[in-house]
């Protein structure tokens, strides 16, 4: 039986029982009786005899509910008889079979309970140790792994300890506005799954000071860059710290930039000494295969494997112009460890991912450490510091 096949008998299974489940519980007493009705006195006798039904949950909420509660019993089974090691690697594959579910639910209200989830605690909670091959030191800070999450997917910091504990060396929140703000109407993200890619379109109200920022930049070349991360840097530098003193300054780019515009980002960013750079955002642009897909034509950034290519490309260009000075972060259609060694050949110090998050669900990250750290040691490779860069010597 294909996989397609299992998860569709899978579902059915789950679908008939959770609907046996609810036609056994019987009905629950009426509450409120309408009065309305010229008949009130009728309707009220009515009531009394029958209880009225209360309406079943909506269907994607049994699917869940019940894919939830399968789980919670079968690892509270599981784990009287199984090591914590063991137990760990059993909940990570475990959510292979909710999270297709999620591909049923509209992608905002997916990921919304997705952040949710992870905020309370609802999700695997790593508790093996990374390979030691993929330990590495950055910012004068010790990364257990180089696989970030990008920004996009927290953008409220709600979850952030949740999504540590999963298994990411490090997690990137926001986008952060200075107010809040609704964003675009909806619908505004969009999945291209056969590409595994996703357009997105949030948005701001107000334009919001990120925005205004990449316009004054874009208008009046790299003297204004120059004056916004000096005064970032300023700001930062007056502010009060922990003991491990001030974060890293990063600049995130688009991967739509041409030669000229990454010349003088790579000559600003040496000149201030900039901590690292973030390559890339998501693109306006739709590469193939993407280009041919119906949703295509929906306006915004396209994010996913179709960008893996362009955005690696920028990179290394990247690379180059800043002769690896500066410690640069990989991002754009990663989705495997092949996928991070690659990057990470090409000039990355660290990766991020997130469409693959949301595609692969939570059992992808142990898979791709698995699968970075089989690629390092296949090389002669003894750390990931070792391999940065390593398609240029």
């Amino acid at each position: 039986m294909s996989s397609s096949a299992a998860a569709l008998v899978w579902r059915r299974t789950l679908r008939d029982a959770l609907l046996r489940g609810s036609a056994c519980r019987g009905a629950a007493p009426a509450r409120y009786a309408s009065t309305a009705s010229a008949s009130g006195a009728a309707a009220e006798a009515a009531a009394a005899a029958a209880p009225k039904k209360v309406p079943p949950p909506p269907r994607k909420g049994r699917f869940l509910t019940g894919a939830m509660i399968a789980l919670a019993i079968g690892g509270g089974a599981y784990v009287s008889t199984a090591d914590e090691g063991k137990f760990c690697g059993w909940l990570f594959k475990s959510t292979e079979l909710v999270n297709p579910l999620f591909a049923l639910l509209d992608a905002e209200f997916a990921h919304s309970l997705a952040v949710k989830a992870a905020a309370h605690g609802f999700v695997p909670r790593e508790k093996r140790p990374d390979p030691p091959v993929l330990g590495l030191e950055v910012w004068g800070r010790k990364f257990a792994n180089p696989i970030g999450l990008a920004a996009g997917f927290d953008k409220n910091a709600e979850a952030v300890e949740g999504l540590l504990g999963m298994g990411f060396g490090f997690v990137e929140v926001g986008s952060v506005t200075p107010l809040p703000q609704e964003g675009n109407p909806k619908p505004r993200i969009f999945r291209l799954k056969e590409h595994g890619a996703v357009i997105n379109r949030c948005g701001f109200n107000s334009e919001g000071i990120v925005v205004v920022a990449k316009r004054l930049g874009a208008q009046h070349g790299r003297k204004q860059l120059k004056d916004l991360v000096k005064k970032v840097q300023a700001a930062r530098d007056e502010m009060q710290w922990a003991e491990d003193g001030p974060p890293p300054l990063l600049v995130k780019i688009a991967p739509d930039l041409s030669k000229q515009d990454l010349e003088d980002i790579a000559a600003v960013a040496l000149a201030l000494r900039l901590d690292g750079l973030i390559i890339s955002n998501t693109t306006v642009s739709r590469p193939p295969p993407a280009d041919k897909d119906p949703l295509a034509q929906e306006t915004g950034g396209l994010s996913g494997k179709p960008l893996f290519d362009l955005s690696t490309n920028i990179l290394r260009e990247m690379y180059m112009l800043t002769r690896g000075k500066i410690p640069l972060i990989g991002c754009g259609g990663v989705s495997s460890g092949e996928d991070a060694y690659k990057k990470i050949r090409s000039g990355a110090t660290l990766v991020q991912l997130y469409t693959a998050l949301a595609y692969g669900g939570p059992a992808l990250i142990p898979r791709m450490k698995a699968e970075l750290a089989e690629c390092l040691e296949r090389d002669g490779f003894k750390s990931v510091q070792e391999a940065v860069g390593a398609d240029f010597r």
